[in-house]
C-alpha cells in the first residue's frame, strides 16, 4: 500500500511524526547579529507548525562563530543561544511538529565580511580566502557538532540535522576536489568521511537513542559525485546511528549528471539503496499535491518542502485536503509574503530568487 501524505512515521529513535511533511531547513537571515534567536524567526517557524508541518526544522545553526556563512544566521554555538532555543522548540512541539535544528558550518564558505577573519576549510583555498584545519582544530569542530547537539536536547528538541551538503564544511572534506589533505582526514572516500562518520556516532552515543538524528547529503553539484554520495549514504544506513537520511537532490525528477546514458531520474537511483528500517527524505523541486503522492509513491518515506513552504504555511494541511493542490503564482507582493509570516528582511532576501517577489514600485 503507497504512503499517503497523512500517514504517520515512526522512528528508529521512538519519535512519532504525525504526517510526511518536513519544512526544509530555509535561510532566511532573521536572527539577531549574536545568532540569538528574534521574534521574526519564532513567528516564521512557528507559523509552519501551526500549519501542521509533521517536522519544522531550523534554518542552518552554525556550531562555532567561525562557521557562520551569512548574516543574521541563528547560532547554537554558545549557551547565550539556549533561551531562543528552548521557546522556539517548546512553541513548535506545542503544536504536535516535532522540533529539530540543523547544525551547520560553513567553512570555505564563512564570508569574511561576516566572520571577520580568514574562513576555515579541509585545505588551502586561495580562490576562498581559507586555510586548511590543523587536526586540533578539527577535533575541536568535531567536538563543537556534539556540543550543539547537546544543548539543542537541552533546549527540549527533539533531535539534530547534520548538515553535510551544499558545498559547507562536511561537503568540503567529502570533496576530493576540494580535500587535498594527505592526513586521516583527506585521500580515500574513507578518509573524506572519516569526520562525518566520526561526528554522528558521538552525537548518538552522547545524546542517546531516543534522539532524533539525521543527516543532509546532496549527490550532485559542490564537487559531489551521486556513486560516492550513495556509498557513503548506504554506510551509514549500515552503522545503525541515523533516524533519518534527508537527500537535496535539487529536482527529483532529473538525469543523474554521473550517468548521462541511464534511463533511470536522479530519485531513482538514490532508491537503489537499501534503507533497511532509516528514514528517507528528499527535497527538490516538489511543489504540488501530485509532486509530494509522486515521490511518496517512489517509496520515499516523507517529503522536504521549501519553497511551497515559504509561499504556504499551511502547505500540508492544503494537499492534504486536496491532493491536486497547485502553489500561488509568482511572483507573489511583499504584502502576501508577510501575511504567511515572512519579516522585511526575510522578503528582501527572497527577492535573490528570480521572479519570486513582485517587483517595487518605481
Amino acid at each position: 500500500m503507497k504512503n499517503k501524505p497523512q500517514d504517520t512515521i515512526t522512528f528508529n529513535c521512538g519519535a512519532t511524526m504525525k504526517n510526511r511533511f518536513m519544512l526544509a531547513p530555509l535561510t532566511n537571515q532573521q536572527s539577531h547579529d549574536n545568532g540569538t534567536l528574534s521574534n521574526e524567526e519564532f513567528h516564521w517557524l512557528t507559523m509552519r507548525a501551526k500549519g501542521q508541518f509533521g517536522l519544522v526544522m531550523t534554518c542552518a545553526s552554525h556550531v562555532q562563530e567561525i562557521g557562520k556563512g551569512f548574516p543574521r544566521q541563528l547560532g547554537i554555538f554558545s549557551d547565550l543561544h539556549i533561551e531562543g532555543h528552548t521557546k522556539l522548540a517548546a512553541a513548535i512541539k506545542a503544536e504536535g511538529s516535532l522540533a529539530v535544528v540543523q547544525l551547520h558550518h560553513a567553512g570555505m564558505r564563512s564570508p569574511k565580511d561576516v566572520i571577520g577573519k580568514k574562513a576555515v576549510c579541509p585545505s588551502d583555498s586561495e580562490k576562498h580566502n581559507a586555510r586548511a584545519l590543523t587536526i586540533h582544530e578539527i577535533q575541536q569542530l568535531k567536538a563543537d557538532f556534539v556540543n550543539a547537539a547537546l544543548r539543542a536536547k537541552h533546549c527540549g528538541y527533539d533531535g539534530v540535522e547534520v548538515h553535510g551538503a551544499h558545498g559547507y564544511i562536511l561537503t568540503q572534506f567529502l570533496s576530493s576536489d576540494i580535500n587535498k589533505r594527505t592526513d586521516n582526514y583527506g585521500g580515500s572516500l574513507k578518509n573524506r568521511s572519516r569526520l562525518l562518520f566520526e561526528i554522528i556516532s558521538d552525537i548518538r552515543t552522547h545524546c542517546g537513542d531516543e534522539f532524533l538524528l539525521g543527516v543532509r547529503l546532496s549527490p550532485e553539484k559542490f564537487g559531489m559525485r551521486l556513486s560516492e554520495i550513495k556509498t557513503i549514504s548506504q554506510q551509514l544506513i549500515n552503522s545503525k546511528t541515523i533516524d533519518f537520511l534527508d537527500l537535496s537532490l535539487w529536482d527529483y525528477f532529473k538525469p543523474a549528471e554521473e550517468h548521462p546514458e541511464s534511463q533511470l531520474n536522479l530519485l531513482e537511483h538514490i532508491m537503489q539503496l537499501d534503507f533497511k528500517n532509516v528514514k528517507l527524505t528528499v527535497a527538490g523541486n516538489i511543489r504540488t499535491g501530485k509532486d509530494v503522492q509522486r515521490v511518496l509513491d517512489y517509496g520515499v518515506d516523507f517529503v522536504t518542502i521549501g519553497r511551497s513552504g515559504i509561499l504556504h504555511h499551511d502547505f500540508p494541511k492544503r494537499v492534504i485536503a486536496n491532493p491536486d493542490f497547485v502553489l500561488i503564482e509568482n511572483p507573489v507582493s511583499a504584502d502576501y509574503l508577510k501575511n504567511e509570516g515572512l519579516s522585511e528582511t526575510f522578503i528582501t532576501y527572497m527577492r535573490r530568487w528570480d521572479g519570486f517577489v513582485e517587483d517595487k514600485d518605481i
